[in-house]
Formats: C-alpha cells, sequence, structure tokens
C-alpha cells in the first residue's frame, strides 16, 4: 500500500462520521451521503495538500461543496425536515420521563430556532470539538472574528435555552389544570323512585 492510499484511508477512517455529522447539521441527511463522497473525492485528488490536523480542512471543503452545488431550496427542505425530526416529540404524559432526555430535547429545540450561521459556529466548536482557530478555517474568517462569533452564539443559545425552558415549565403546569377540565363530573345521585306519590315503604298519612 502506498503512503497516500495509507493517508487517506486513515484520514477518511479518522473523519468521515465527523464531517458527515457537520453536513447533516448544515442541510439534512438528504444530501449529506453525497456532499462527503464528493468531499472525500476532493481529498483523494489533493491528498498531498491535506493539512494535519485534516479535520477542519474537509469541512471546509464539505462547506463549499454545500455551497456550491446542493440548490439553496432543497437544502432548506432536508434541513427543516431534520430538525423536525430532532424537536418533535410527544410531551411527556408521565414526571418520571428521564432529565436528561428532557434536557437533550431542550437544547435541539433552542439550536433548531437559531439562525444558521449562530447555529454552524456552535456546532463546530461544541460537537465538533474544533478550536476558535480550526473552526475559523473552516468558515474561512480570523480567529478573532469566529472568537467573537462563538461568543455571541452562546449568548443566543443561552437566551434561547431559557426561553425553551419556560415554554416548557408553562406547558407542564397547563396539563394538570386541563385534566380537570376533561375529567367527567361525578354523576349526581338519582332521586329514589316513588310509587304513587310516595316514596317507597313510606307509610301513608
Amino acid at each position: 500500500m502506498s503512503d497516500d492510499v495509507a493517508r487517506f484511508t486513515a484520514m477518511y477512517d479518522t473523519c468521515r462520521q465527523r464531517v458527515w455529522a457537520y453536513v447533516v447539521s448544515r442541510a439534512g441527511r438528504q444530501v449529506a451521503d453525497d456532499v462527503v463522497s464528493e468531499t472525500f473525492i476532493v481529498a483523494w485528488r489533493r491528498v498531498d495538500e491535506v493539512p494535519h490536523p485534516p479535520l477542519p480542512w474537509l469541512l471546509g471543503v464539505a462547506r463549499n461543496i454545500l455551497r456550491d452545488t446542493v440548490r439553496a431550496e432543497l437544502r432548506r427542505s432536508s434541513l427543516a425536515a431534520e430538525l423536525r425530526e430532532w424537536t418533535e416529540a410527544a410531551a411527556p404524559a408521565e414526571t418520571d420521563i428521564a432529565e436528561e432526555v428532557t434536557d437533550r430535547m431542550a437544547m435541539r429545540r433552542a439550536l433548531a430556532s437559531m439562525k444558521e450561521d449562530d447555529r454552524e459556529v456552535l456546532i463546530l466548536a461544541a460537537w465538533q470539538g474544533l478550536s476558535p482557530r480550526e473552526a475559523a478555517q473552516v468558515v474561512g474568517c480570523t480567529t478573532t472574528a469566529m472568537r467573537v462569533r462563538l461568543h455571541r452564539a452562546r449568548r443566543r443559545l443561552a437566551a434561547a435555552l431559557e426561553d425553551t425552558s419556560k415554554a416548557a415549565g408553562a406547558q407542564r403546569q397547563a396539563r394538570p389544570v386541563a385534566a380537570r377540565v376533561t375529567t367527567p363530573a361525578a354523576r349526581p345521585t338519582a332521586h329514589p323512585v316513588t310509587t304513587g306519590g310516595r316514596i317507597p315503604g313510606e307509610e301513608a298519612a
């Protein structure tokens, strides 16, 4: 096996899943496989130019492919479907639902409500684990600009999480009230049946 093949194979095995996750977060699963395949085709053709570590470079290539070759309308519809899959879930019916699940759903709802630019830098930093310098390489800005963008995105995420938590709390408070309203009222006790104008067993005056 040549050095280029060995290097490419190692790069593919190490980074493929993370590149796929990044594309899904930007455009949804419908286009992820095609974009990832094209990204690694570019990487193979330019294997001598790929820096170390390769992930920021690969994410930058995937980002350019998304921008240049995927129709905007398809991206929006595909991403909308993906976000619906993330955020649509039945409201918990019992109070013993795992708190971890609730927190994860709140995070996804908050992330889905944010602008794409904010969502991208948070995904690069938090989900992909890139440093501000590496994330800046992906999006094509300076490290300083990335730090500013990341700081602002984190503040907006915190605000979105607070709004999501308030909405969830309001829903939890409203559920018992709704249950009381929809519970059938107890039937009134029926009046004893009378015979000849008298209650059975009552002696005539």
